[in-house]
This record gives structure tokens, sequence and C-alpha cells, in this order.
């Protein structure tokens, strides 16, 4: 027996204020009410400060830079370098290329833009095209990511860990085509009869008027620009998602006691982490379970998850390992679980959500685990 609208939303409401009066219960059982709700004030408010404007600074430095490697020709250039990869690595087009540098340089929905591009489109079958939220995302936020993970004196670890969201993404993209063609085979066909006569790239820019400093000056403003509202949307993802899993994972402060300061809470997450700690041990090389919380936000969030380090670097646990292992999954997942499903349903391919979602899933942890033991490797070497 089907519920009327009316007593579903009823229902929906009921569930939703028992699990929240269950989850505050539980939390300001162990806390204390007014040190829980001090917690939660001071947490957000001090990644706003220490965390969020650190990030925005990265994006506002990272656009500029990204704009004028857009504007003076390097975006192609490093274009022309990676076609050749395309197709033995991911079974795509050369013009794929330029996907990943631009999500790379901004965010996953970069991706789509090109998609809708019929001159970009027009060298795709459509299982191809479909693939290519799976192949942007891994790339997305990459360039804020790296440079994140460097300001924390671990350059060898970042770079592992790049190498690991490019093995992942390669995972990810042929799981997602392989996948496509099985249960769907009509998708084996061009996405349009009549394939563009020449490769012209989406980005390719009119006849510039300008000389060359106006051009280098609109350049860094305008790529600033964007950084401030790619910071500038990150906002609620850190506060919100970052402050939950603070929450569920650190414990009391100093001398086990509870007094309302940020980065306090209750650790649930480590707690359950303990029960297959081994898992996490052997794979990662995750000595303290806290750490585990990082990738879990990634799955909504990069920007998010990012928003944990500086806490995990105060605890004293981060470290070359962590940071390739973080590395390789948050650039691997940044977000899919909150991009994957919006991409595909702007793409007309709503069908084939669970398998995107499922193949990179799969990806993301293979990424992780590649990027641990080739950090193992290297740090022998």
């Amino acid at each position: 027996m089907k519920l009327k609208s009316s007593q579903r939303s009823t229902v929906e409401a009921l569930v939703f204020l028992t699990l929240l009066i269950l989850v505050f219960a539980l939390l300001g059982s162990r806390m204390g009410g007014g040190n829980m709700l001090k917690t939660i004030m001071n947490t957000a408010h001090d990644l706003l400060l220490n965390t969020v404007f650190y990030l925005m600074g990265i994006t506002v430095l990272t656009g500029a830079l990204s704009k004028l490697m857009s504007e003076f020709g390097v975006v192609t250039l490093l274009e022309k370098f990676l076609r050749p990869l395309m197709k033995p690595l991911y079974n795509l087009p050369g013009v794929a290329a330029l996907g990943a540098v631009m999500t790379f340089l901004s965010d996953n929905p970069a991706i789509i833009a090109l998609s809708k591009d019929k001159t970009f489109s027009a060298y795709f079958k459509k299982y191809q095209l479909i693939s290519l939220t799976n192949f942007g995302t891994a790339f997305g936020m990459g360039f804020v990511v790296i440079i994140t993970m460097i300001g924390y004196g671990h350059l060898t670890g970042a770079l592992v860990g790049l190498f690991g969201a490019f093995c992942g993404s390669i995972i990810s993209t042929r799981l997602m085509q392989r996948s496509c063609l099985k249960a769907y085979p009509e998708l084996d066909a061009p996405v349009q009869e009549k394939l563009a006569e020449e490769i012209r790239a989406e980005h390719l820019e009119n006849e510039k008027k300008d000389g060359i400093f106006m051009r280098f000056l609109n350049a860094i403003l305008d790529g600033g620009k964007n950084g401030v509202e790619l910071g500038l949307q990150i906002i609620p993802g850190v506060l919100i998602i970052t402050t939950a899993v603070i929450m569920i994972t650190f414990g009391p402060g100093d001398g086990g006691v509870y007094n309302g300061t940020s980065s306090q809470g209750v650790p649930i997450l480590p707690w359950l982490a303990e029960k297959i700690h081994w898992v996490f041990e052997w794979l990662f090389g995750f000595e303290h379970m806290e750490l585990i919380a990082f990738p879990m936000t990634a799955l909504g969030a990069v920007g998010a998850s990012l928003g944990l380090l500086p806490t995990f670097d105060a605890a004293g646990i981060l470290d070359g390992n962590a940071i390739a292992v973080f590395t390789a999954i948050g650039m691997c997942w940044s977000g899919f679980l909150s991009t994957h499903t919006a991409m595909l349903d702007s793409l007309g391919y709503r069908k084939v959500i669970s398998k995107a979602i499922g193949a990179h899933a799969i990806a993301g942890l293979c990424a992780g685990i590649i990027a641990h033991f080739v950090f193992l490797l290297v740090s022998l070497i």
C-alpha cells in the first residue's frame, strides 16, 4: 500500500527528527549539551578563518595561474603533448586531453561544457562521451589539491598521489566504458553521424587585439576572480561537512575534558574503523584511524576534506604516506557523489549513473592503494 504524498511527508519529517535527536543526544550525552553547541560553533568559526580563507588564497593564485596558462597557449601545448596518450590509456579521442587539463585547473563540471560542444563531441562515440564524467572527475580540483598538499611540506607524497590519481582515472574510465557497452550495446555508435572535418579545440580564441601587458593583466584579474568564486563555493562544504566529520572523529581536549573548544567530538568513526583496522593499515598504511575521515569526506566534497588537514597536522598524524593517499583519493574522488548525478543528467544519460558511481568508487580505492605502495617503494630508494 502506497502512502499519499502528505503521509509520506509526515513520515519523512518524523524519521528525520528522530535521527536528528538521536545524533545530538548521543553527542550531547558524552560532551555535555552546552559544550557540544560551543564546539560546533567554534569549529565552524575556526574552519572559516584558518582553512577556508587559506584555501581561497590558493584558489585565487591557482585561478590566476591557470588563466595565464590558457591565455598564452600553455594549455594548448599541454593538450598536444597529452593527445597521443588518450587512445592507448583511456580509449578516448585525442581531444579528450583538453578535458583533463581543464578539470585539473578548475573543477569537475568543466568537462560538461566541453561535452556539450558539438565540435568537441563529434570525435566521440556515445559510450566514450559518457565516460568523460569519470575521466574528468578524476582530475577535478587537482591543481588546488596538489598545491595544498605541497604546502604541508610533502612534495614527494603529493607527486606520488598525483600518480595514483592518474592510475585511478584510467581504471574509472575503462570500467565505465566496459560496463556501459555490456549493458547498452547501442551506445557503440558515433555521437554525431558526421564527424568534424578538422580538429578544433573549444578553447581556441579569436585573434587578440590587446597588447601583451593588457592580456597578462586581464588574465590574472579574471583568473583571480574565478578563484574567489571557487573559494566561496567550497565554504558550505567545508563548514558543514567538515564540522560534522570532526564531531564524530576526534575526542575530548587535553586531560580528556570537554570544554567547548574547536575540533573536539566523540570518536565514533575511528571506533568503527578500528573494527577492521587491519584493512586500512594494509591498504592505505593508516596507523591512526582518524585519517579515514579524509577519503570519506572527499566523497562529497574534496574542498571539505582539505579542511581536515590542519587538524591532522596539529595532531601530528599527517605524514608523507598520508599525503600521498589523500592526494590520490582526493583528486580521484573529488566530490563525485555530489557531481556525478548532475553531470550525467545534464548529458541526458541518467540510466548509467549507478555504473558511473560504482566504477569511480572502485577507482578511488585503487588510486589510494597504488599511492600507498608506490610511496613505500619510493621511500626505500
